[in-house]
């Protein structure tokens, strides 16, 4: 397995605090406004049989980990930004959040934190993808594969235009045997188009 590395988030934002921080209080000022934020939550929450797994990888404060859980899902968030960790600890308590990097998270280390070591869809909003260490995309993805049952799906969602592109993903998701089941231009289901600023992707196994 890769050996942990520092990511593009680890060296974009949380290296210069003040970008970290301003991302911290935009999506805090979202939530205590009480606006709509659950947009990724209501996708995966259409695609999932009711009370599934779901792992939410990157979870960030735990957004969209919360809303699976309020609908009924049995949720896990993990993330390698501890800093964001404390945060959804704080804003959802008693919501399953673990800090660890997604390119060494194994069953172990998940049930050893008491979360579920097996899930139906794992999903990895927010531009996960784009922000995680150059060259480790594919890595992160085979990784987390390992921890899908058979017949799940990993669903990405991320701006285009970015140092790692759709097709690379597409390239990565065939080398580790996920096949593409939909892409989207948004995660409310508007047609994909090669011009679209967003992808959602929904790999199988």
């Amino acid at each position: 397995m890769t050996a942990s590395q520092p990511t593009r988030w680890d060296n974009e934002l949380i290296a210069h605090g003040s970008r970290w921080q301003a991302y911290v209080d935009r999506f805090t000022g979202l939530h205590d406004s009480g606006a709509d934020t659950a947009g990724e939550a209501r996708f995966i929450d259409a695609i999932a049989d009711r009370s599934a797994a779901i792992l939410d990888a990157g979870c960030g404060a735990g957004r969209v980990a919360s809303a699976l859980a309020t609908a009924g899902h049995h949720v896990a968030g993990v993330d390698k930004d501890a800093g964001h960790i404390a945060v959804g600890r704080a804003r959802y308590p008693g919501l399953p959040l673990l800090a660890h990097d997604l390119l060494t998270l194994t069953p172990s280390a998940l049930g050893s934190a008491r979360l579920p070591t097996s899930y139906d869809i794992i999903v990895l909003a927010g531009n996960v993808m784009v922000y995680l260490a150059p060259g480790t995309e594919r890595d992160v993805l085979a990784n987390l594969r390992t921890l899908l049952r058979e017949g799940g799906r990993i669903v990405t969602g991320f701006a285009t235009g970015r140092d790692y592109s759709v097709s690379t993903q597409d390239a990565d998701a065939a080398a580790i045997e996920l096949q593409l089941q939909h892409r989207f231009a948004t995660w409310q289901l508007e047609p994909w188009r090669e011009d679209a600023d967003w992808a959602v992707s929904v790999y199988t196994c």
